[in-house]
């Protein structure tokens, strides 16, 4: 008896070892990974891990905020904050619709024109969230309480430095 059991606890010994944690498949909503979305509610829980069974790690309070999904797994988003910060969330909690932080240790002008001699119209708050409108190679356009304008892509953050649209 004891030669049989032997060499049934070594193999699942070997199998707990090989996969300690769950192994998540990736990309499952076609869309690219990685993206950056919005989040879409006022209070989103964030998890250790893809489901309800995994403990809440933290709770955003700030609809609006950009994050970039990272990893994805059945309904469930890993998502990156401005400050690195990962978590996951359940995919209803997030928007499709852009938005970008504003980024650096002081205020960034935004212009008229996507020109650095263009008229300055507002400066912005670092941390503050904005609406994104399109992207040129070096500047982006974004609004803030209804104004529109132009912001260096560097000065950003919920935009990659390739990105260009309309």
């Amino acid at each position: 008896m004891r030669n049989f059991l032997r060499p049934l606890l070594l193999s699942l010994m070997l199998a707990l070892s090989v996969c300690p944690t769950p192994v998540f498949a990736a990309n499952t909503s076609g869309l690219p990974v990685p993206r950056f979305v919005s989040l879409k509610s006022d209070e989103t829980n964030v998890r250790t891990g893809p489901g309800t069974r995994y403990p809440i790690a933290w709770v955003y309070r700030r609809a609006g905020m950009p994050v970039e999904v990272v990893e994805e797994y059945d309904l469930w988003r890993k998502i990156r904050d401005v400050e690195g910060t990962t978590g996951w969330v359940h995919k209803t909690m997030l928007d499709g619709h852009r938005n970008v932080t504003i980024k650096g240790p002081s205020a960034q002008i935004i212009k008229n024109d996507p020109e650095k001699d263009a008229k300055n119209i507002l400066k912005a708050e670092p941390m503050v969230t904005a609406r994104l409108v399109e992207c040129q190679l070096d500047w982006c356009r974004v609004q803030i309480s209804g104004r529109k304008g132009w912001i260096e892509k560097k000065n950003i953050w919920g935009v990659y430095d390739s990105e260009v649209f309309e």
